[in-house]
């Protein structure tokens, strides 16, 4: 590895101190004057046409500014993809906590209180809540007639399939078939075929910080949003959209995101407080409660999930097909794609020459989903490692073994065709198996389980940043991505400040809004340290040129005999600038503050990273009670740009994983979200954490700065399959959905008998 000054050294989080002291300034505390509260009324019914809204009363009381209905509104819907959702319902709701009426009020207590002053009178129609049970012709259809729903393109970034939206299938959304080579006649090759069905609940990301937006509209029309959206210059294009206005009459202003993990990406309430402020004449803040959180926001999509595949006599795949149903709520327009794109790891990262991969997603009288850290990957790969477990004890292997004999080695084509270089599959296992132990002893209920994910690094979009040197020698990157709290800025100052051979504190990271920043797409999709990184780095190249440019000026020499080394700019003859110096020169001369942008737009990447853990768990025979004792975290790297913030990615997905697995589950009966507070729907807490060994290969491969590679979004993805097979290896217990609770266990203990 390189010898760096920066890069590469365990670094605090750069807007860390601001949050730990209560100053950063989030959306849910931007105050404004004259600014007034909003609250949405929201459906107690899964699916009901609204017969008659009573206002009168909620608009009579003293401190309510604004009320408003669907009707009020023009007849346009939203979405991040499919604009299939109205602002506020109009007719029919389809969901339990779809908004019906809006009020604004001089207070969140009024607000509450014209709510309880409303009268809705519903004639309650027949639901579907299940995404199977949906697609049957008898299915009552949660929307009668999608023909108007529009979208744009399928994007070009993601694995090209046989796309169908909105096809000929009650309730479905988009159905897509992946295929390569010619999955009948492997399995028609196989000496054995295996086939079993998996169910995957949904489960909510657990933000600390719940959707807010605050919606000012100028004298001259000028439309000023905050807003929690990790993704600002894509919310300014919805939001205007939205309501109709060329984007350059929004601006997305700038707050940091109070943890995201992929569902910070809609509009949510915003265009709803737009209409509000457009009705009262003043600022309107919405805050959504952690109720209408886990009632109304976008979690993971539940899965039902089918596997077939073929082995030959000495245990190697031959061939594999798998069908997902997603079920994706009552709309499709909180998620930025037209299906959930974890299902293309179907194949898992084994030698499978024939693959064939059928995705439905599918409309219930349920809460929308939308994405949540490595879409669709954590129930795809619950299927696949328990399917794997499950075959390799069916022919006596060991399911380490198992693997290996079929884990993707450098030439092999991955499951979809995919040629990837520098693959390290293998050896990512073999040191996770080495760090659990796998081989050694077990006391009785004791069990060890594995699970393995593979994800390249994100590579869509175009990435822009500027970087400006101030009349003071220090240095401001300015960029359009959000601070979603994964240290991003941190590796952005890193790279600016080893480019420059500076010190760290030379470097501040600013993040513009969207008048004032260069385009950028934002965080998802595992991209950032990648586009970010590399536009960052062009935008460092612009200002080192345009600087030797002016130390040639200062020095008397031709621009192309100056070089910068060591922080120094150098002369052929021996005259040499440092950085300072020749800042304190350029100032003089007017020059300052000088600014450059640098751009970026991706070739597509030829690596992928690869995960392997290793669960161990303790069964308590007599309750079915399940200790998760050590888990063993295994990742594929590339160049670490910081040991910290990379370690905290990796503890981070793991907890998530944890809870995915052992304790999370958005309980849903007769269509209404049933655990409606933290202390019911049970996210992991550090009593639930175990021994975590976390064992790094590494290679220089990646395509972030300085080869590095993502980690965001692969440790939680395994863990559910992991324990779940450590589960079956400690009792013999084999459970089919998560997640994995003492009573199921239990009852799987008791039909043993």
């Amino acid at each position: 590895m390189a010898n760096f000054a920066s890069v590469g050294r365990p670094t605090g989080h750069v807007e860390g101190p601001d949050k730990v002291r209560g100053r950063a300034c989030y959306t849910a505390d931007v105050a404004l004057p004259g600014m007034l509260w909003g609250k949405c009324l929201r459906s107690p019914l899964p699916h009901a046409r609204i017969i008659s809204i009573d206002l009168s009363r909620a608009q009579a009381l003293p401190g309510v500014h604004a009320v408003i209905t669907g009707a009020d509104l023009p007849e346009r819907r939203i979405g991040r993809f499919f604009l299939d959702m109205p602002v506020l319902a109009r007719d029919v709701v389809r969901f339990v906590g779809e908004k019906v009426v809006a009020v604004a009020a001089e207070s969140m207590a009024i607000a509450e209180e014209a709510l309880t002053l409303i009268d809705v009178e519903y004639e309650e129609r027949p639901a579907v809540f299940d995404a199977v049970e949906a697609m049957h012709a008898e299915a009552p259809r949660v929307h009668a007639d999608t023909s108007g729903y529009a979208h744009p393109p399928i994007p070009d970034f993601v694995h090209q399939g046989d796309d169908r939206l909105f096809p000929p299938i009650p309730n479905v959304v988009s159905q897509v078939l992946y295929r390569h080579g010619d999955s009948d006649a492997g399995l028609a090759r196989a000496a054995q075929v295996f086939e079993h069905t998996f169910s995957i609940p949904s489960v909510h990301q657990g933000y600390m910080e719940p959707h807010a937006s605050v919606v000012r509209i100028a004298p001259d029309g000028k439309i000023n949003v905050w807003i929690s959206n990790k993704t600002p210059f894509v919310a300014r294009a919805q939001f205007a959209a939205a309501i109709g206005v060329a984007e350059d009459r929004v601006c997305v202003n700038t707050t940091p995101i109070g943890g995201d993990f992929g569902g910070k990406g809609s509009l949510m309430d915003s265009v709803v407080g737009y209409y509000l402020a457009a009705q009262s004449g003043r600022p309107v803040k919405m805050v959504m409660t952690y109720t209408e959180e886990l009632m109304a926001g976008n979690p993971r999509h539940a899965a039902t999930i089918t596997l077939k595949t073929g082995l030959d006599a000495e245990g190697h795949i031959t061939a594999r097909k798998a069908k997902l149903v997603f079920n994706c709520g009552a709309y499709g327009a909180f998620t930025p794609l037209h299906t959930v794109h974890g299902s293309v790891h179907a194949g898992g990262p084994y030698r499978i020459p024939n693959v064939e991969i059928e995705v439905f997603r599918t409309y219930t009288h349920t809460v929308p989903a939308g994405h949540m850290r490595a879409p669709g990957a954590p129930q795809m790969v619950f299927a696949v490692e328990s399917h794997m477990d499950l075959m390799a004890r069916e022919m006596a292997l060991d399911p380490l073994a198992f693997r290996l004999r079929n884990t993707l080695e450098e030439g092999d084509s991955a499951p979809l065709g995919e040629q990837w270089r520098m693959i390290r599959c293998k050896e990512t296992l073999e040191a996770a198996a080495e760090g659990a132990g796998w081989s050694t002893d077990k006391a009785p209920n004791v069990g060890r389980g594995i699970g393995m994910y593979d994800r390249e690094p994100g590579a869509f979009g175009p990435s822009s940043a500027t970087l400006t040197l101030n009349a003071d020698a220090s240095l401001t990157l300015m960029t359009g991505a959000a601070d979603t709290g994964t240290g991003s800025y941190t590796i952005l100052q890193q790279i600016v400040a080893e480019e420059f051979q500076l010190p760290l504190d030379v470097v501040q990271v600013v993040q513009g809004d969207t008048d004032t920043a260069s385009w950028e797409v934002g965080a998802g999709g595992s991209r950032l340290t990648h586009m970010a990184g590399q536009s960052t780095l062009l935008a460092v190249r612009e200002l080192k040129d345009a600087l030797i440019v002016l130390a040639a000026r200062q020095l008397g020499q031709e621009t192309d005999a100056i070089q910068f080394q060591a922080g120094q700019f150098r002369a052929g003859d021996g005259q040499q600038l440092d950085f300072k110096a020749l800042a304190a020169w350029a100032a003089e001369q007017g020059e300052l503050p000088l600014s450059r942008v640098g751009n970026y737009v991706p070739d597509p990447v030829e690596v992928t990273s690869f995960c392997a853990q290793i669960a161990e768990v303790e069964v308590d025979a007599g309750t079915g009670q399940v200790t998760l004792r050590k888990l063993t975290t295994a990742h594929d790297v590339g160049t670490i740009l910081n040991p910290l913030t990379h370690q905290g990615q990796i503890e981070g997905g793991v907890t998530q994983g944890v809870g995915h697995a052992l304790t999370e589950h958005l309980m849903i009966q007769d269509g209404a979200v049933t655990n409606l507070n933290l202390g019911e729907y049970k996210l992991p807490t550090i009593m639930d954490i175990p021994e975590l060994k976390t064992a790094l290969v590494e290679s220089q491969a990646g395509p972030a700065p300085y080869a590095g590679k993502a980690v965001g979004e692969h440790s939680n993805v395994a863990i559910p399959a992991a324990v779940a097979n450590a589960v079956y290896d400690a009792v013999g217990v084999r459970l089919m959905d998560l997640p994995i609770t003492a009573e199921k266990v239990y009852g799987g203990l008791s039909e043993n008998q």
